[in-house]
């Protein structure tokens, strides 16, 4: 179980029958914590979301009050904590909502200012609107084309209203005002913030995430390397532990080994413009 303010999440994995009487008992225990605690769960806004392909996950789960059982409704999509999460795991309507969020600002702002200049254009762009196409991006970051080209078609469209840049190539407006793509954005990231979990700056067990490659280190390596780990599906494949894993295992010894975050960011970026990227 895991609470963050008014939000409780009870999960388990299912393999057996005997899995899905432990959740039931659980779910029994939690509607007594609360009714102890006087804080009463509302049954009708507890919802029942099953992930995975395996049907012997499908069940029907209660919540019994005074007034009776109450069956939980199963749903495939929620919000939660501002990130539409699908029992597919996918992160389509997720980009969706993000690049209509930022078209809406970007709107805005074409109707207030008549005319930016390069630096107005990037202190409200990078307030206002880049943080809608990158909030809580670790956690649901697109692989399929068509949903990176969806985010990536707001910023786009935002680089045209700088007088001066509209003709010139999208490539080339980035490098003018001084911005990378969203991808490499969300490519540094993860970068970031793997360096954070391992380095111990973030409260997070890091054997959670990753696994140190017992590989012994050698001139092409760095001491830090991570273990490729086999993944079945692409959505293993892409979360955020495994996507990470070549991007970090690629640096070299002086960036991870950084002492601070803001000293990774610099040696990052110095070892990508020395690597052309």
């Amino acid at each position: 179980m895991i609470m963050f303010a008014d939000d409780t999440k009870l999960w388990r994995i299912i393999k057996t029958e005997e899995d899905k009487k432990i959740l039931q008992r659980d779910l029994d225990a939690l509607l007594k914590w609360s009714t102890k605690y006087l804080l009463k769960f509302n049954p009708q806004k507890c919802k029942l979301m099953c992930i995975g392909h395996s049907d012997s996950t499908h069940t029907e789960y209660y919540l019994e009050e005074e007034t009776g059982k109450h069956k939980l409704q199963e749903t495939t999509e929620e919000r939660d904590l501002g990130v539409i999460v699908m029992s597919n795991l996918h992160s389509r309507k997720q980009c969706s909502k993000a690049a209509a969020k930022a078209r809406s600002v970007l709107g805005m702002v074409r109707r207030n200012f008549r005319r930016l200049d390069e630096e107005d254009f990037l202190l409200i762009y990078k307030t206002y609107i880049r943080p809608h196409l990158e909030y809580c991006v670790q956690a649901w970051s697109p692989h399929l084309a068509v949903d990176i080209q969806c985010l990536e078609k707001v910023q786009r469209a935002a680089t045209k209203i700088v007088p001066g840049l509209k003709k010139l190539k999208y490539g080339d407006r980035l490098k003018r005002l001084g911005l990378t793509t969203l991808e490499t954005r969300r490519k540094r990231g993860d970068l970031i913030e793997t360096y954070k979990i391992l380095s111990g700056k973030e409260n997070i067990a890091s054997h959670k995430f990753f696994e140190l490659s017992d590989k012994a280190y050698n001139l092409r390596g760095h001491s830090m390397k991570l273990t490729v780990k086999r993944s079945r599906l692409n959505i293993r494949k892409f979360f955020f532990s495994q996507r990470v894993v070549p991007h970090w295992n690629s640096l070299p010894e002086r960036v991870v080994t950084a002492p601070s975050t803001n000293a990774f960011k610099n040696r990052l970026d110095e070892h990508w413009n020395d690597m052309g990227n």
